[in-house]
């Protein structure tokens, strides 16, 4: 069997990881969801649920059966639409949360291996490269990278990270690639603690700010209009509470007791017609917020997919054969990266053939969307060779095709391509020899 081998730290053992696991807890922010009668009880608590509470309250001292019945109506039915809405919503996100787990790669037992973001621990070796989200606060010990902090920081400009630096979870790595130990996990990295006090924010949301407006301007013609009456009341010489029910009724027919209601009503609607579509509403004031949005800035990273990928066919050049497209394209790859295509080719490559000599990795170039090639020198019985692969026009005119060869074997490809196959050009020099292009 081939083996491509290289100097790379210990990592942990996987009883190690799981003491520390079971020590430090899971690297992930802890939510406080509460308890859900206490959240169901805080529907009944705000400017506007005091309105009707207080009109409930005077009907009942009044003995008006009817108001009083109609006011505690309208406090369930907000209070009831609000909370069977959010719950429903939490559910589905817990479920989306527990099926889209990030995974990092992490070095246990002397193997790399995909492990559960979640479960990594302190003294973990990782490997991130371009595209990664790090999953925790790493320091980096080999490699250099240019990491997009700005979820973090605000500052949009990409930041350079090399050997001894410390990168935060939660940035994404621009470009580059490096082997890591963690430093901090959950709420003991720099995004936790950030997560933290944002959770500590409670921020008045726009539609309350023009209820409690609108609220307060009524209160206070209310409150204008029942000085008059008491005044003019007091002035006659009848009695405060006989003058009661006239208070109960410029109460009720000032202030709009079913406003609450008919928001409550008019975003729970939104929120199952934006179910339809497939967007999850975790509160019903978010789809308010997000009508008041002027412009929305969306950023895809990936699709949702099993991001399992196999070599299904060789196209070998004259002089070659496709072992050799295989073997050459294993050697220009790198396990540690978990990456999709490199775990395609180093899988095939040890279904087939294996080279008569012992293999060594001497150096590797990760792929960029610059370059769009990963390359890598390996020691092959103690002569050096380069392998390359990536992109089909990139590799060949790296190997000196001209443009007129490279316009004939990309059309070749595009007939793959129909297929749904993604092709991929391999180029090899052995010692001093100049690259050439081997499939």
């Amino acid at each position: 069997m081939q083996s491509i081998a290289s100097e790379q730290p210990e990592g942990l053992t996987s009883a190690q990881a799981k003491a520390r696991l079971g020590k430090d807890g899971a690297n992930e922010v802890a939510e406080k969801p509460g308890h859900p009668v206490l959240r169901f009880a805080g529907k009944f608590w705000g400017l506007s649920a005091w309105m009707l509470e207080l009109i409930a309250l005077l009907s009942f001292l009044l003995h008006k059966t009817a108001d009083f019945w109609i006011a505690i109506a309208l406090l369930l039915v907000n209070a009831v639409l609000s909370f069977v809405q959010e719950q429903r919503a939490s559910a589905a996100v817990a479920a989306l949360r527990s099926r889209m787990q990030v995974a990092a790669r992490a070095l246990r037992d002397g193997a790399w291996m995909p492990v559960p973001a979640r479960e990594l621990v302190r003294e973990d070796v990782v490997r991130v490269r371009a595209g990664d989200f790090v999953p925790a606060d790493v320091k980096v010990i080999e490699g250099d990278l240019q990491v997009d902090q700005s979820a973090l920081t605000g500052e949009s400009r990409d930041v350079a990270r090399d050997s001894g630096d410390v990168v935060y979870s939660g940035s994404i790595v621009r470009r580059g690639e490096a082997t890591a130990v963690v430093t901090a996990t959950g709420a003991a990295t720099y995004f936790g603690r950030t997560t933290q006090l944002v959770d500590s924010a409670h921020p008045k949301l726009h539609v309350e700010e023009v209820v409690a407006r609108l609220v307060r301007w009524l209160l206070l013609i209310v409150g204008v209009q029942v000085a008059i009456v008491l005044a003019i009341s007091l002035n006659e010489g009848l009695p405060v509470l006989g003058i009661m029910p006239l208070l109960l009724v410029l109460l009720m027919s000032a202030i709009p007791v079913a406003l609450p209601v008919m928001f409550t009503v008019s975003m729970a609607i939104g929120s199952v017609e934006l179910a339809r579509h497939g967007v999850l509403v975790t509160r019903l004031s978010a789809a308010e917020d997000a009508a008041n949005m002027d412009i929305l800035c969306a950023d895809k990273t990936g699709t949702l997919t099993f991001n399992r990928l196999s070599l299904s066919g060789t196209l070998p050049l004259p002089g070659f054969t496709g072992d050799d497209v295989v073997r050459i394209g294993g050697w220009a790859s790198n396990e540690a990266d978990q990456d999709p295509i490199d775990l395609a080719f180093l899988g095939a490559a040890r279904k087939r053939a294996a080279h008569p000599a012992p293999v060594r990795q001497v150096s590797f170039v990760p792929f960029s969307p610059q370059t769009r090639r990963t390359e890598a020198r390996v020691d092959v019985g103690g002569i050096t060779e380069l392998a390359m692969k990536g992109a089909l026009r990139t590799v060949a005119a790296a190997a000196g095709l001209d443009a007129a060869a490279i316009d004939a074997l990309e059309g070749q490809a595009a007939a793959e391509t129909q297929k749904g196959y993604r092709v991929l050009a391999v180029a090899h020099a052995r010692g001093e020899e100049p690259l050439r292009l081997v499939g």
